[in-house]
């Protein structure tokens, strides 16, 4: 049976610039002795991309006004490959080939929102041993900033954020593939086929690759020609039957051998091309993974950076707010203390002015009362003081005459 295959890979500037020399065939001498450089003329294109990558990316970043904190070493791109096997492409032929492709590159497009204004490039190779498409995007989030503005934003960590991301994404394409018409299967996961995630340099050496594949494209597994028996009897007539027991015998079973240890070495190599196909798809999800590692160990190292640069800006602007405060608090306490000693030595001045004015005010009614006694021959000035006091109920000292009014005012109240 064959899978539904979609493999997502993310891309740094210098991973862009060699997947874009690879993928729209910019080399003179291919490295990948799969290409059949007389059958490129029949790879198409999904979308083309009229520059480099790299180029797209910048353009698209400034016209779209894509956020998103991009250092030289950050994931500004990702690619998706998207296959089968031949006998699922021999099977359909090759119109159905063509939509198998347009309807992969219609599912990336909706994939979480993308939208098909950020796909860079999906180039669709014919020219190698299996049809498969290059899908290059930019991992774009589409969430809000700060201020709540709705924003676009650059992120693959985002974009691919969760532990079953890529199990996600296997089982949404098969889902969609298979209501489209094409009767495949979904891949199997990790955790069913046990593979070991191991460097492909290392198995590469373990398993002397190259000429692993070399064998197994030359290796014959059919029995060299025995001849029979009765031809040789019929060279051999008046022989010794040593001739046929000690040579043609032992060479048969020679043969024999030979046959059956072919049989196990085939399996064998077999089972070791597997493994490197294997330790190749995992290989680039590991450097993916160790990509994401970087990014996000860098953005810790940014947020620590700014917190600790806006900690000592907001304990320098505390303090400098609180000294503002407490000088500003002692300006005050020193201008209402002065405008008290001030206030109160007025008053002190004022009393003092009054008092000045009531002693010389009793001292001319001393004076006056005197003058009038002598004036009109009053022979005290004791009974004239009673008498005035007592007809009209008013005393000449002033004292007494605020007490007696206040007296008067306590009986009419009570009253």
């Amino acid at each position: 049976m064959s899978y539904a295959i979609i493999r997502n890979d993310k891309l740094t500037r210098v991973n862009a610039q060699g997947s874009y020399i690879h993928n729209d065939r910019r080399s003179k001498g291919h490295s990948n002795k799969d290409i059949d450089s007389t059958r490129t003329h029949l790879n198409f294109w999904c979308k083309k991309n009229e520059l480099t990558y790299i180029k797209e990316f910048d353009k698209m970043k400034k016209d779209y006004d894509l956020k998103g904190n991009i250092r030289s070493n950050s994931i500004i791109m990702c690619e998706m490959m998207i296959t089968s096997d031949n006998a699922f492409f021999d099977k359909i032929g090759l119109e159905e080939t063509k939509r198998y492709f347009k309807e992969s590159y219609k599912f990336v497009c909706n994939y979480k929102n993308l939208g098909e204004k950020y796909i860079v490039s999906a180039s669709v190779h014919l020219d190698e041993t299996t049809p498969h498409m290059h899908l290059v995007y930019i991992p774009v989030i589409h969430t809000k900033d700060k201020e709540g503005n709705p924003i676009d934003k650059i992120c693959a960590r985002d974009f691919w954020k969760g532990r079953d991301s890529y199990r996600e994404l296997q089982n949404a394409f098969h889902k969609y593939v298979t209501s489209k018409g094409f009767a495949l299967e979904r891949g199997l996961p990790v955790e069913e086929t046990k593979a070991k995630h191991e460097k492909i340099e290392n198995l590469k050496k373990l398993t002397n690759f190259e000429n692993t594949k070399k064998v197994l494209n030359n290796i014959k597994l059919e029995l060299p020609e025995i001849p029979e028996l009765k031809s040789i009897k019929k060279v051999m007539i008046n022989r010794d039957e040593k001739i046929m027991n000690e040579i043609i015998k032992p060479k048969d079973n020679l043969i024999n051998q030979l046959h059956q240890e072919n049989i196990e070495l085939h399996k064998e190599l077999s089972k070791q091309a597997i493994v490197i196909e294997e330790a190749e798809k995992y290989q680039k999800e590991r450097n993916s993974i160790l990509a994401d590692n970087e990014e996000l160990h860098n953005q810790i190292k940014q947020i620590e950076h700014e917190y600790k640069k806006k900690s000592n800006t907001l304990d320098l602007k505390f303090n400098n707010q609180k000294r503002e405060l407490e000088e500003k608090f002692k300006n005050k306490t020193l201008d209402l203390e002065y405008k008290y000693k001030s206030k109160i030595k007025e008053l002190e001045k004022e009393n003092n002015k009054l008092h000045r004015i009531i002693d010389k005010f009793n001292e001319t009614i001393d004076k006056f009362i005197s003058w009038i006694c002598k004036r009109f021959a009053i022979s005290e000035e004791d009974n004239l003081i009673k008498d005035f006091e007592k007809e009209t109920n008013t005393f000449i000292n002033p004292e007494k005459q605020i007490k007696h009014e206040e007296k008067v005012k306590e009986w009419d109240f009570e009253k």
